[in-house]
């Protein structure tokens, strides 16, 4: 059984934590500003720089928002505090990524490009290195939008079980197939 809503959350100096009469979360840090509504059972009690998250009573729906506002929360005070990256690795010959001021372009051995617009609130940059396969790097303070945008972006090209090639997570395993073999 689970006890992540149990867990404390500890706030750094630099991030401020505003709740609202209507269960509306403001965290405020170095990086930018988050908000969430929480659910009206579920209760905030902060005490210095510690956050605890309550609920009313053990019944299942209350269990699983308990701990989902939690980790919500504690979500918004890294991302604001610290930010979060993916990078995403484009495997293939003649796959490249290139940043232009309001989108990224995508070479993934179609017969077009790819135009991405990705949303203001994250920031994309393209590495290519000679030798090397191009790297993008997606940052912002939201997780599940960063997660989100390189999901979308994975998912123009996902990678393929026989060569390998296509748009993988840095460090990501991809589990190949053998191919064909000749019977004779």
């Amino acid at each position: 059984m689970s006890r992540i809503g149990d867990q404390e959350i500890q706030l750094p100096p630099e991030v401020n934590l505003e709740i609202s009469g209507d269960n509306l979360i403001k965290v405020k840090g170095s990086k930018g500003t988050l908000e969430c509504k929480l659910h009206n059972d579920i209760k905030i009690a902060q005490e210095n720089n510690i956050i605890k998250v309550k609920r009313p009573s053990d019944q299942k729906l209350h269990k699983s928002m308990h701990g989902l506002y939690r980790s919500l929360i504690n979500n918004m005070v890294l991302g604001v505090s610290q930010g979060y990256k993916k990078s995403l690795e484009l495997v293939g010959v003649g796959y490249k990524a290139t940043k232009q001021p309001n989108y990224l372009e995508l070479s993934l051995g179609y017969s077009h490009s790819i135009y991405f617009a990705a949303p203001k609130e994250v920031k994309i940059t393209a590495e290519m290195l000679k030798g090397k396969n191009p790297i993008v790097h997606i940052e912002g303070i939201d997780k599940q939008l960063v997660g989100q945008v390189a999901a979308k972006i994975r998912s123009l090209r996902k990678p393929e079980p026989y060569k390998g090639k296509g748009i993988k997570f840095v460090g990501e395993i991809i589990r190949r197939k053998a191919g064909k073999t000749a019977a004779k």
